[in-house]
């Protein structure tokens, strides 16, 4: 008998790039249960970790959730720049203490896009790192409709994580340096749950 896979439950805070990045790794990653949400007030990082505890806290008796405890819940957060989410560090000691995982990004998620296909260095705001993705002209992002093809994506995902790895040894700061994600850690669990 084979044992029952884990159940994924990912909160997101941007209604475009984000929900259409993980729903493409979803479909890549076919049986994974995964759930892909929405939540919170945008750009606001305490609201988006509430919204994902109290589903966690609700799915074993919610029908939606077939009467089942998902066995890891994660949020995905933009730090943003110049100027950081107010709140960031009480969202984090929040999803701390009710065993939420949290995968980050400095300035925003369009540096996780552009890591598959080039190395990004240095920093940039928020509004810069879409107007890069953009013109980068590799994965059909367009800042006016924010729009990611995940298609173009799937076989950049190991020069991504060495990319964002190196980014992470090199920060003296954490994710409050610029540029930073551990978004990989992630998706790299995700890809194990359905590779083992």
């Amino acid at each position: 008998m084979r044992p029952e896979q884990r159940r994924f439950l990912i909160y997101c805070e941007g209604e475009r790039t984000e929900v259409q990045y993980f729903k493409g790794l979803r479909a890549d990653l076919r049986t994974l249960p995964v759930s892909i949400c929405l939540g919170g007030e945008h750009g606001e990082p305490q609201s988006l970790v509430r919204a994902a505890v109290e589903h966690k806290k609700r799915a074993p008796q919610s029908p939606r959730d077939r009467r089942t405890a998902y066995d890891v819940v994660w949020c995905v957060i933009d730090v943003e720049a110049p100027r950081p989410h107010d709140g960031l560090d009480e969202a984090l000691e929040l999803a701390r203490q009710h065993e939420v995982e949290v995968a980050l990004t400095n300035p925003c998620l369009k540096l996780w896009v552009m890591l598959h296909f080039r190395d990004v260095t240095g920093y940039s705001t928020s509004d810069q790192a879409q107007r890069a993705l953009e013109q980068l002209n590799a994965c059909g992002y367009a800042a006016h409709r924010k729009h990611v093809e995940y298609n173009a994506l799937r076989d950049g995902f190991a020069q991504a994580r060495d990319r964002a790895e190196a980014l992470r040894l090199r920060a003296s700061k954490g994710y409050r340096q610029n540029p930073w994600t551990d978004v990989d850690r992630l998706v790299a669990l995700l890809r194990a749950a359905r590779h083992p």
